[in-house]
């Protein structure tokens, strides 16, 4: 069930230095299915605002256990960043992430694209199936509940992370928020944790920032179809940048620089990965065409974020410990 009334929003200034920079907690209750520029926008917002807000699961269950969405990675926002403009790019940092209920829910069988063929015809137990699993804050883990699974479960550590953040696609397309691409969308990176910076191209004004689809946690490729399911409460700030044209999303932490691609067959998102990855080098490192492309081809590493999505994404990273200081 969609639920049609307005946001709550409340905002109050972080402190009078803060060069009228704001922190704005905004409550949804709408949300949306596509990553598009026609949706009526949530929240405006400035950059270096810092915005405290709430995601509901894949198939539309809030903080609260109840349905308000359709399934499919509903999304909350769109976020207007005001001065954005087609060829600018926005910075996203994610504060702050947290599970903001005791239960997620996951797939339970290796995904077609993910084994041989042969291993699919082998199952005997082959029925699809979610299974439940237990969010236990308090300790840090989570446990698989549905304890006929596996004899003596399945304990985890709790990682949130967000598989969907993105922006309005270029030439005013809706696209599925189940599909990642340049534009971000569903890239399902099990690296999207709190503390990432995460680099976004404009292709509308004002971007029009989505997020969703939370994680209490998600292995590298989403093998099940899936990461642990659930809702999430989570703080970002939003910085500008002029005239930065990027082709792909750009995602930097303690220890990487990295880039985004996604595409289908596999080789192309890396292809997409390891492009952006050496135009990086290039224009944000100072470093020449062929001193970047040097420099990958004995530090690059790859991690594939998903291969269960409509487009799959391949991660493209350099430590920063071997990068010139900028």
């Amino acid at each position: 069930m969609r639920i049609a009334a307005h946001a709550v929003l409340l905002a109050f200034a972080v402190t009078p230095m803060a060069l009228r920079a704001e922190t704005h907690t905004f409550i949804p209750q709408k949300f949306y299915t596509t990553f598009s520029g026609a949706h009526p926008v949530a929240l405006r917002i400035k950059p270096g605002d810092r915005v405290v807000t709430k995601t509901i699961d894949a198939r539309g269950t809030d903080w609260n256990d109840k349905s308000v969405s359709e399934r499919g990675n509903p999304e909350t926002g769109p976020f207007y960043i005001e001065g954005a403009e087609p060829g600018d790019a926005i910075v996203v940092t994610l504060e702050k992430m947290e599970t903001n209920r005791t239960t997620a829910f996951s797939g339970s069988l290796l995904a077609p694209y993910t084994v041989d063929p042969a291993a699919i015809a082998a199952r005997v137990d082959r029925e699809p199936r979610q299974v439940t699993w237990t969010i236990d804050k308090a300790h840090g883990v989570v446990r698989l509940a549905d304890t006929d699974v596996q004899p003596g479960g399945i304990e985890l550590p709790i990682k949130p992370m967000l598989g969907c953040v993105g922006v309005a696609p270029e030439r005013r397309q809706a696209i599925s928020t189940g599909v990642p691409g340049n534009f971000g969308g569903n890239m399902d990176y099990a690296g999207m944790n709190a503390g990432v910076k995460l680099t976004l191209p404009v292709f509308e004004p004002g971007a029009m920032l989505f997020m969703g689809d939370g994680h209490a946690r998600q292995g590298h490729g989403e093998l099940v179809g899936s990461g642990l399911e659930t809702s999430m409460d989570v703080e970002f700030k939003v910085e500008l940048i002029k005239k930065k044209a990027i082709a792909w999303p750009h995602l930097e932490n303690d220890t990487y620089v990295m880039a985004i691609g996604s595409a289908r067959p596999l080789i192309e998102a890396l292809q997409h990965a390891t492009s952006e990855l050496q135009r990086t080098l290039i224009s944000d490192y100072g470093m020449t065409e062929r001193g970047a492309q040097t420099l990958m081809g004995q530090a690059a590493e790859f991690e594939v974020a998903n291969v269960v999505d409509p487009a799959f994404t391949v991660v493209a990273k350099v430590s920063k410990a071997v990068l010139p200081r900028r």
